[in-house]
Order: C-alpha cells, then sequence, then structure tokens
C-alpha cells in the first residue's frame, strides 16, 4: 500500500495527514501524539476515527498541523485520518459519519466590525 493522504480543516486550523500500512504510530510534525497534544482529551479526539473502525494498530499516520488553536488542530486531524480511511475502504463512511467523523464544521470566527470593540459587542450608549 502506498502512501494515502488527506485533508482536514477546521476554524483557522489546517492538517495535512499521511497513512501508510504499519504499527500504529501517530507522529505530528517530526513529534508524538503524546508530546504534541498532553491533553488525554484531545489524543481520544484524535483517535476516535481509528477506534470507530478498530483498526488503531493497523496504520502509520504521519501529519503536518498549521494555523488554529490546539483543539482547532484535533479536530482537523481527526477530520483528515476519517478522509484517509475513506479513501483506503470507502464502505467506512457510512459508519464514519453516522459519528460526524466527515462532516467539515464551518463555524469560524466572526469578523470584527469597524467602529465596535467586538464582532457583535457594541460601545456603551450613552444618552447625555
Amino acid at each position: 500500500m502506498e502512501k494515502i493522504n488527506a485533508l482536514g480543516r477546521r476554524k483557522a486550523a489546517v492538517a495535512r495527514v499521511y497513512l501508510t500500512e504499519g504499527t500504529g504510530k501517530i507522529t505530528i510534525d517530526k513529534r508524538s501524539l503524546d508530546e504534541y497534544f498532553p491533553s488525554s482529551i484531545l489524543q481520544y479526539v484524535v483517535k476516535q476515527p481509528l477506534k470507530t473502525l478498530d483498526c488503531e494498530e493497523k496504520y502509520d499516520i504521519y501529519a503536518h498541523l498549521d494555523g488554529g488553536g490546539y483543539k482547532g488542530q484535533a479536530e482537523a486531524l481527526r477530520l483528515a485520518i476519517s478522509r484517509a480511511l475513506v479513501k483506503i475502504n470507502p464502505e467506512d463512511k457510512a459508519t464514519l459519519r453516522a459519528e460526524g467523523f466527515m462532516t467539515r464544521d464551518p463555524r469560524s470566527v466572526e469578523r470584527k466590525k469597524p467602529g465596535q470593540p467586538k464582532a457583535r459587542k457594541r460601545f456603551q450608549f450613552s444618552k447625555r
């Protein structure tokens, strides 16, 4: 099996994933998963598609992450891994979609408007 690549995005984060057959090692920007995401919750988020399909020990994953915060990066990586797994076996798509891993989350930060302190917040109104 050759390298399978996929892209995942969330907020400002972009994840490029390269999947090969292997022993289940996940490397992100030349660092291990535990080193890159010390939080066990974020490690769980990244591994969700692999756990769902029962193939945690089957593939080696190399990922390149760019932009965003750590939560956005973890969710972008989850989407990229899901997309790569579907490229390998298209029958898994229904299972991953049912769990919500195939949907790109469209929510992002609303832009700041001129004449306001934030996107929605207004300056305090003064009658006099």
